[in-house]
C-alpha cells in the first residue's frame, strides 16, 4: 500500500530535529537521496517503496512509534512542563518525533509501564472503558492485607460512596502479608489507592507490571526506554 507524501514532511515526521527548513537546506547541498538521486525537499515521494537516505543512512519509515517506559518516581504522565519534569523527557532522542503522548496516566509517585506513542487509534482502543484492557499492579502496603479484601475487590466495590468499579483480582504473595498484584480493567483517579483506603489500608508503594497481555520488561531499568516491535502492538489490547 502506498503512502505518499512531501519529501520535507516525510524526513522531518521521520528523524527528531529535523524541521521542514533544514530538510530543505540537506536537499540543497545534496545530502538527501530518493533512490539514490538528489532529492528536491517538497518533491513527492512514497514513503513505502521509495529508498530515502539522509548523509547515507537509510530512513526507515514508521507511520507511528510505540515506546515501553519504566517510569520512575517524581515525572508526571504529561506532554505539557510544569513544576515536575514529563515522562516525555525520559525518551531518548533516537526514540523521539513530534506528536508522542503518554497513552494513560501514572501517579507522579507511581513507577512502572507507561506507554508512550503518537497512535491515537490504539491509545483509544487501549484506555476505552468498553475494552476492558487489564493492567496488573505490584503493591506494598502500610498494613497486612484484610483476609476479606480480595472478596470486597472482586464483587466491584464502591469508592468515596459513589464510584463504583469494576471487579478486580487481587493476588495474595506468598508470605508477605503487605504486598500483592492488583489487576484492574479500568483507570479511575488514584484508584488503587482508594480502594485500599477503603478497607482501612494505605498504599506505600505502586508499580504497574503489565498492560494487557504485554509485562513490563524485566531487564528494563527504571527510567529506561525500549520501542515496542510492531508485531508486538497487539499484545497491548489482549485479555489476560
Amino acid at each position: 500500500m502506498s503512502k505518499v507524501m512531501r519529501l520535507d514532511k516525510f524526513v522531518a515526521g521521520q528523524l527528531n530535529g529535523f524541521s521542514r527548513s533544514a530538510v530543505k537546506q540537506y536537499c540543497r547541498h545534496g545530502r538527501i537521496l530518493v533512490n539514490g538521486k538528489k532529492a528536491a525537499s517538497d518533491q513527492k515521494i512514497d514513503a513505502q517503496c521509495d529508498v530515502i537516505s539522509v548523509d547515507g543512512e537509510t530512513v526507515h519509515y514508521k507511520e507511528h512509534v510505540y515506546i515501553m517506559l519504566n517510569k520512575p518516581q517524581g515525572y508526571v504522565c504529561s506532554t505539557r512542563e510544569g513544576n515536575s519534569p514529563t515522562v516525555l523527557e525520559l525518551v531518548p532522542k533516537r526514540l523521539y518525533r513530534s506528536g508522542l503522548f503518554p497513552a494513560g496516566r501514572l501517579d507522579k509517585d507511581t513507577e512502572g509501564f507507561v506507554l508512550i506513542t503518537d497512535d491515537g487509534e490504539l491509545s483509544h482502543k487501549m484506555l476505552s472503558p468498553k475494552s476492558h484492557v487489564d493492567k496488573k499492579y505490584y503493591v506494598e502496603l502500610k498494613d497486612d492485607i484484610r483476609d476479606d479484601t480480595a472478596d470486597i475487590f472482586a464483587s466491584g466495590m464502591t469508592i468515596d460512596n459513589k464510584e463504583v468499579c469494576l471487579p478486580a483480582r487481587l493476588e495474595r504473595i506468598k508470605d508477605n502479608d503487605k504486598a500483592c498484584y492488583l489487576t484492574l480493567c479500568e483507570g479511575k483517579f488514584h484508584q488503587v489507592k482508594r480502594m485500599f483506603m477503603a478497607t482501612g489500608n494505605e498504599v506505600v508503594y505502586l508499580k504497574r507490571i503489565s498492560i494487557g497481555g504485554m509485562e513490563l520488561d524485566k531487564n528494563l531499568m527504571t527510567g529506561e526506554c525500549l520501542e515496542i516491535l510492531h508485531k508486538d502492538i497487539q499484545k497491548l489490547l489482549d485479555k489476560t
